[in-house]
């Protein structure tokens, strides 16, 4: 396109010298000649304003020329105000992201089967994964979260919210299996331990019954009776030990509730295994497990980690596509951190720009801002070309005429 208007230019002035010869020969010769003057003046000038932007023209220090070059620290400054007050302000970004359902875009890309069969996907989110989890510190954040959540249990009365949880689970029958369980265990202990049992009442027997060999007998009455009463329990539901037992968790539930004594001891408790450092240890060991899990699940792309991964995109992608609750709670955390963002750091974002083109030199803002205007700044020279013309023409009819 420079080409085009330079060429035109030197057309212009071949036509204007080759027209001057043969004025005398025809009226219609001044039209043309008149046309082509005013066209090469015209091209010229344009030329002059358009190399002025960008360079001094031919390399001379002519005044007012190459501004954009001479002035690029207030054009940085300038721009940099034009961001800030136009585009990074809270109001204009909380209307932007308002209109915009973030969500359903981001979740209907995800949800597409041919988005997730791009390896790409799958890989660049498993090795952004990887860097967060290999980056995390395992000492420092074990540390934190052991940290705040010792705060937060801290702050949490936990004697009513165990009170509650048992009474939902006994009015939703779900103890029962847990007494089951209970009372198989308790049958397995006592297998385990009827030497002990045995042992105990052979001690307390005295002379007499050992004489007669009925302590022997006397133990394994006792395990027979045992046994018997673990195997009523628990084959038949209406048995009175388990209303006991109901009857007892019912008062447990009521006293975390409402008994001071009890929530106070539960909170003692709470208080003591929080200090404990064996919990600090056993939570880091937890985290550190996971985390390598995690990490050779991902890298593993050949095994269930890549398609686990992918799945799992897919199913977060549908979600935010389809649950519309859902797209609210996303749209507007979105929109809350984008405006947390304008707020707090708009400033430093437009100070980075205005940085950014002050360390440019001369020839690299030139080079830029000149590739991004591109085409226009040739077809003002063009049209400045043109339109001479046309007003060489206009100019020279209306002096014909008068």
């Amino acid at each position: 396109m420079r080409r085009t208007a330079t060429g035109l230019i030197v057309l212009m002035a071949a036509l204007f010298l080759w027209s001057g010869r043969f004025l005398e020969a025809h009226p219609a010769w001044g039209y043309l000649h008149a046309f082509a003057e005013a066209a090469m003046v015209g091209g010229l000038a344009d030329w002059f304003a358009v190399t002025a932007l960008f360079r001094r023209p031919l390399g001379l220090p002519i005044p007012h020329t190459a501004i954009i070059p001479e002035n690029k620290d207030r054009i940085a400054d300038t721009m940099a105000g034009f961001l800030r007050e136009n585009f990074l302000t809270p109001a204009v970004v909380g209307r932007r992201m308002g209109s915009m359902n973030l969500a359903h875009a981001v979740g209907s890309y995800l949800a597409d089967p041919g988005a997730m069969k791009d390896s790409r996907i799958r890989s660049g989110a498993g090795e952004l994964a990887v860097e967060v989890l290999e980056s995390l510190d395992p000492e420092r954040l074990g540390t934190q979260v052991r940290s705040g959540i010792k705060t937060q249990l801290g702050k949490l009365e936990v004697a009513p919210l165990l009170g509650g949880m048992l009474d939902a689970m006994i009015a939703d029958g779900r103890h029962k299996p847990l007494i089951d369980k209970i009372i198989r265990w308790a049958g397995l202990v006592l297998e385990d331990n009827e030497t002990m049992v045995r042992d105990m009442v052979h001690k307390r027997a005295n002379a007499v019954l050992r004489f007669t060999g009925l302590d022997e007998r006397l133990a394994n009455s006792v395990l027979d009776g045992l046994y018997k009463l673990l195997a009523e329990v628990l084959v038949d539901p209406d048995h009175p030990l388990r209303s006991k037992v109901e009857e007892g968790l019912h008062e447990l539930a009521r006293g975390l509730r409402e008994d001071p004594e009890m929530r106070e001891r539960v909170e003692r408790m709470k208080n003591e295994l929080l200090d404990n450092p064996a919990i600090g240890e056993w939570w880091q060991g937890v985290w550190e497990r996971l985390r390598a899990n995690l990490i050779t699940s991902i890298r593993n792309s050949n095994g269930p980690g890549g398609g686990y991964l992918g799945e799992t995109l897919g199913e977060l992608g549908a979600a935010l596509r389809d649950d519309a609750r859902l797209q609210r709670q996303v749209n507007r955390f979105a929109r809350r951190t984008a405006v947390g963002v304008a707020t707090r750091y708009g400033d430093q974002i437009v100070r980075l720009v205005s940085e950014t083109v002050r360390r440019w030199d001369a020839r690299t803002i030139t080079d830029r801002v000149e590739g991004a205007v591109g085409r226009d700044l040739q077809f003002i020279r063009i049209n400045g070309t043109m339109v001479g013309g046309l007003v060489g023409v206009t100019i020279h009819t209306l002096e014909a005429i008068f």
